[in-house]
């Protein structure tokens, strides 16, 4: 794992490379061009690739949490999203990075290139962030 500097954490290299090998032989065509990648907390590496369609479809992120779920993951600690055609991470847009907030408060993002690849937290990527679960109305 590469070491980084600040705020960040350190890079799940593993972690990376799965989501590389993955828009390398996944990702064909206009209907999946993202991959991504994410540690569970039991260590599993779970992946996914976005589903393109013109009415909305879903990206990497949010195909990952279902799959991650249907494994059995409930749980991750890092998530990283990688494009397809070499061009290296991607970071989450922002409903992805809304939903994994909601879903996963602690969990750290892979972002930036070449010697700038980190791990930050996910409410770093998301200042003064609005908090689902802090607006649901107490019933019962």
């Amino acid at each position: 794992m590469a070491e980084t500097t600040g705020r960040a954490r350190r890079v799940d290299d593993e972690l990376v490379r799965a989501a590389e090998h993955v828009a390398r032989t996944r990702c064909r065509g206009d209907n999946h061009t993202v991959a991504a990648a994410a540690r569970a907390r039991d260590g599993r590496i779970v992946t996914a690739v976005n589903a393109y369609h013109f009415t909305g479809g879903p990206c990497a992120e949010l195909v990952l949490i279902g799959t991650a779920a249907a494994q059995g993951a409930y749980e991750l600690d890092t998530m990283v999203a990688v494009g397809d055609r070499g061009r290296g991470i991607v970071p989450p847009c922002g409903r992805c990075r809304q939903a994994l907030l909601d879903y996963f408060p602690a969990i750290e993002i892979i972002v930036g290139q070449g010697d700038r690849v980190r791990a930050v937290a996910i409410a770093d990527l998301l200042p003064e962030t609005y908090v689902w679960a802090d607006h649901q109305l107490e019933t019962g």
